[in-house]
């Protein structure tokens, strides 16, 4: 398929072998013959594809070609159990988010920054909000609707991207797409691609070995819930883990070194607004299932409460990020949070609670070539009814990396001895 009108005749019998799969699919489904659809679909598509070169032949026409026939099958594969045109952006390993703004106006960016249009991956928007509520009546642990009267979408795909889309509150239907292309690193691979230097890492993972509870800050696309991931690599593999995300990002719970986590995102409320769950209810579930950890994937409302509760009752080497541009800023948006909820915490109180519980701020940024990277480090030491106490530990350098600021206090370089980190990689010792 090498010219404009071979691919004008391919889309053409694409569209009449998909609506051949379509009708044996939903007379099987009828007949109760679907069991597991994905291999029932692949089986399908390969018999409708090969059918149709046996009837080119025996009518004297040429055959489709392989490499013509082994699209036409994963297009169709796609149509019927991913997202169909998006399908092969989203597979592509060198692109790291996906903006559709109506069906043909598409937009990626790849793993170095660049960011091109592309054709479109779908006929209309109609095909493609059709294609996305498929997509969620199929996903996850329930039904996500997609339609005027709850027009936003949220959820995690297969190999873990992240889907958001809306409708009805734009002219066109418009999805994001973010795919996360580290979805196992560890703390020691981070610092090999230049994240953090290799002294930085060990000394982030006796942190959590030590069960600090720390807080990755950081501005949009810089990082956090890879940093997270990176984190968690250095939990033992007989931790229990409760996770709470909307949507579901961090992947715990696919990952062989962790064999007891324990995922749960939001739920939306029915037709009838009844039945919501929302994340200050999940971080309190968390609490009574005799977590090792817990994991909020991000605050960014209430439910930093229960949070801030749980990190002060002993859930100790607990993780959340926070979307803000700086380590004193951090204690800033969460003392907001607080604010905004329904309890209303005052600002001391807040600050109490982030003192009590709150060990480490770890800030993440970008440098100017646009490489993303650990900015700083803040060790939270008290607080007081005007301010959280801490010491910066690390501040960003001219280049925006993190470089040595100050030292950890004595009871914070005790418990990272206690856990055999080696002091002399802060630079001074005690």
């Amino acid at each position: 398929m090498t010219t404009g009108l071979m691919s004008a005749q391919v889309a053409v019998l694409r569209d009449e072998l998909h609506a051949e799969v379509s009708d044996r699919l939903a007379a099987a489904v009828r007949r109760s013959e679907v069991d597991d659809r994905a291999a029932f679909v692949e089986d399908l598509v390969t018999d409708v594809v090969r059918e149709y070169n046996v009837r080119a032949l025996r009518r004297g026409q040429q055959a489709v070609p392989d490499e013509v026939r082994e699209q036409l099958r994963r297009s169709l594969m796609d149509a019927f159990t991913g997202l169909g045109d998006l399908q092969p952006l989203i597979d592509d390993p060198d692109i790291e988010n996906i903006d559709v703004n109506g069906a043909e106006n598409v937009f990626i960016t790849h793993a170095g920054g660049k960011r091109v249009r592309v054709g479109p991956v779908a006929s209309s928007d109609e095909e493609l909000a059709d294609m996305l509520r498929k997509v969620a009546a199929s996903l996850g642990v329930q039904e996500r609707r997609f339609d005027p009267g709850l027009p936003r979408l949220n959820l995690r795909l297969p190999g873990g991207a992240r889907l958001f889309a809306v409708m009805s509150v734009t002219e066109r239907v418009c999805v994001s797409i973010r795919r996360h292309r580290f979805m196992q690193l560890t703390l020691a691979e981070l610092a090999r691609l230049g994240t953090m230097t290799p002294a930085m890492a060990q000394l982030f993972e006796a942190m959590v070995a030590a069960r600090l509870n720390i807080v990755v800050s950081g501005g949009m696309d810089t990082g956090k819930t890879t940093m997270v991931r990176a984190l968690c690599s250095a939990i033992r593999p007989d931790e229990r883990i409760i996770t709470i995300e909307d949507p579901y990002e961090l992947s715990l719970d696919t990952d062989p070194a962790h064999p007891d986590v324990v995922p749960m995102q939001p739920r939306d409320p029915n037709i009838e607004g009844s039945g919501g769950i929302d994340m200050v209810e999940l971080v309190r579930w968390a609490t009574r299932m005799n977590p090792s950890r817990v994991i909020v994937g991000e605050v960014r409302g209430p439910e930093v409460i229960p949070l801030l509760n749980a990190l002060n009752q002993g859930t100790d080497g607990s993780m959340t990020t926070i979307h803000a541009s700086s380590t004193q800023e951090a204690f800033k948006k969460i003392a907001g949070y607080a604010r905004q909820s329904k309890e209303q915490l005052p600002f001391d109180v807040t600050y109490q609670l982030i003192g009590g519980g709150v060990h480490v701020v770890v800030q993440l940024g970008k440098t100017a070539d646009g490489a993303r990277v650990v900015t700083g480090v803040r060790e939270v030491v008290d607080a007081d009814a005007t301010q959280v106490r801490s010491n910066e530990i690390y501040r960003p350098g001219p280049d925006r990396r993190a470089v040595p600021a100050s030292r950890f206090s004595d009871i914070t370089i005790d418990k990272l001895l206690d856990v055999g980190f080696d002091a002399t990689l802060l630079g001074g010792g005690r």
